[in-house]
């Protein structure tokens, strides 16, 4: 896969949205600012909504990939399948950070592995959580090198969003997550 084509695809895709998206980017960072904000029950709210936005996000991205428009409610999408958006973060969140006590490489490689874990549960709304990681993990085999080079092809715009104070993450974070749902749509195709 050519990232140079996925980064111009997802620039194309994201014409006419990149507002709108801000505004998401904007309400998930406030909503984890103020969980975040308090001690222990803080955290853990925290670790519930991000799971619950999370696939909502990825809703929204499958929709733009699809050149279908999405609203801001989108985004509160997870919300509807509370239990299956949960148990996804909860597990993935606990073994991405067993595998980080091995070492931290250990801990991206299986990060990567459930990269596409919400894609998969959006696409699939009778598919459970464990198995949507066992298919993002089955997915991803052969390509996690492949996804960490996207990835860390946007290293460059992201030493510059670090030059805004960090407002340029409101941008690139769009950016990141098209390319995201470009890769994860190329990769199922070879599924």
């Amino acid at each position: 896969m050519n990232n140079a084509d996925i980064r111009a695809e997802a620039r194309d895709l994201l014409r006419g949205s990149w507002g709108l998206l801000v505004l998401v980017w904007l309400i998930k960072g406030g909503i984890a600012s103020l969980t975040s904000a308090g001690r222990g029950y803080g955290s853990i709210a925290s670790l519930i909504l991000t799971g619950l936005l999370d696939l909502g996000i990825a809703g929204i991205f499958l929709q733009l990939h699809r050149r279908q428009g999405f609203n801001l409610e989108d985004m509160f999408s997870g919300f509807k399948d509370f239990s299956r958006a949960l148990v996804a973060q909860l597990l993935i969140s606990i073994y991405v950070f067993l595998w980080s006590l091995l070492l931290i490489v250990p801990g991206i490689i299986a990060a990567i592995s459930y990269s596409m874990t919400f894609f998969i549960l959006r696409e699939n709304p009778d598919l459970e959580a464990q198995e949507a990681m066992r298919q993002s993990q089955a997915l991803m085999n052969g390509h996690k090198t492949e996804f960490f080079m996207l990835m860390l092809s946007f290293f460059g715009w992201a030493l510059l969003s670090l030059l805004t104070f960090g407002v340029g993450f409101l941008f690139l974070s769009s950016y990141m997550e098209m390319s995201k749902a470009i890769f994860y749509q190329r990769i199922k195709g070879g599924y």
